[in-house]
C-alpha cells in the first residue's frame, strides 16, 4: 500500500476559533492528507489542505454522516460542546466512523453540572460542598442564599457557552444572579436547575486527558483565565487565554490529582456504564486542602 493511502482524511465539525485552531494542527501533520470543516469561517477557508464544507450545518447530523461516507471519511472530530454533549459522535461511531468525542451518556458530565456534582459524590472525588435546586425552588434556593453564611457561586446546570457560572461579591449580587438565572431565565433551559455551592480559596488550574475510557494520558496542567478584564474582574467567557506550564503546581500535586480525582473519574464513569473515550477537560481549585474539581469539560 502506498503512503499516501494510509494518510488520513478528517473531518472536523464546528465552525470558531477552536475548530480554526484544530483545523490549523491537524492539517500541519504529515500523517494527515486532507482536513474537511463543516462549516468552517474565513480563517479556516484560507488554510493549506483545509476546505469548507459551508452547505452542511454542525446541527444536521444525519447530514455530517452521509458527507462524511461521501468523502471517505477516516476520522471525526467534533468541536462544539453543545454538540459533543447533543451526540453527534454515537451517530458516526453508529454507522461505522470513528470519532474523536465521547458519547452522549459520557458527556453528561458536562452537559449537567447537577449530574456531576452527585457523580463526585458517590465516587468520593473531591470537590466544594453544594445544594440544587429545581427552576419550580426559586424561594427554597433564595431561603438557602439568605441563611448562606459563607461566600457561595452560582451555577446554571447546563451549557451556558462558558458563562453559566456567577462568582458574586456580596449577597445583594448574589440574589441578583440567582433571579436572574431562574426568574429572568437568562441561560434558558440551561438554567431549570441551579447549583449553588461553596466558594473555594485558591488558585484555579486546568487538566486535559486523554482516555480511551481506562487508560488516561494526562497533559501537563494549564491556567485558564476566564473573566472578561484584567485582574480577574468582571464576568466569566468561555476563556480568555490560557497558559502552560504552571510553575507552581509541583509533580508530588500532580501525582495526587491523577490519583483522587482523574483516575477515580474515568473509572467510576466506566462503572456507571458513561465509558468516556475523548479528552476529558477537569478545572479544579488548588485549596489549601488539596486539589477539588470545579467543573468537567467534555
Amino acid at each position: 500500500m502506498a503512503a499516501k493511502d494510509r494518510m488520513l482524511r478528517i473531518l472536523l465539525v464546528g465552525k470558531g476559533g477552536r475548530e480554526h485552531s484544530l483545523a490549523w494542527k491537524l492539517a500541519r501533520s504529515q500523517l494527515v492528507e486532507h482536513v474537511w470543516i463543516a462549516p468552517g469561517n474565513a480563517g479556516t477557508e484560507v488554510l493549506s489542505k483545509v476546505s469548507n464544507c459551508q452547505e452542511i450545518a454542525e446541527s444536521d447530523y444525519s447530514g455530517l454522516v452521509q458527507l462524511a461516507q461521501k468523502l471517505c471519511i477516516h476520522l471525526v472530530v467534533v468541536g462544539p460542546d453543545d454538540h459533543v454533549v447533543g451526540g453527534l459522535g454515537d451517530h458516526f461511531r453508529n454507522n461505522g466512523i470513528p470519532c474523536f468525542a465521547p458519547s452522549k451518556r459520557a458527556a453528561i458530565i458536562e452537559g449537567s453540572k447537577d449530574w456531576a456534582k452527585d457523580f463526585m459524590c458517590r465516587r468520593n472525588i473531591p470537590t466544594a460542598a453544594y445544594k440544587s435546586f429545581a427552576k419550580t425552588e426559586y424561594e427554597k434556593a433564595r431561603a438557602y442564599l439568605k441563611e448562606s453564611d459563607r461566600r457561595v457561586v452560582i451555577k446554571a446546570d447546563g451549557l451556558a457557552a462558558g458563562k453559566g457560572v456567577v462568582v458574586p461579591e456580596t449577597s445583594e449580587e448574589a440574589e441578583k444572579a440567582l433571579e436572574e438565572i431562574m426568574l429572568s431565565r437568562k441561560f434558558g433551559k440551561a438554567g431549570e436547575m441551579v447549583i449553588i455551592e461553596e466558594y473555594l480559596e485558591g488558585y484555579e488550574i486546568s487538566v486535559h486527558t486523554f482516555t480511551d475510557g481506562s487508560s488516561i494520558l494526562t497533559l501537563p496542567p494549564g491556567q485558564d483565565h476566564k473573566r472578561a478584564h484584567d485582574g480577574d474582574k468582571g464576568l466569566n467567557t468561555g476563556g480568555m487565554g490560557v497558559y502552560t506550564p504552571v510553575p507552581s503546581v509541583s509533580a508530588a500535586e500532580i501525582a495526587v490529582i491523577k490519583e483522587t480525582i482523574i483516575r477515580p473519574t474515568v473509572r467510576g464513569l466506566e462503572l456507571d456504564g458513561r465509558s468516556f473515550n475523548g479528552m476529558l477537560f477537569t478545572g479544579i481549585m488548588m485549596t489549601a486542602s488539596g486539589p477539588k474539581v470545579l467543573e468537567y469539560n467534555a
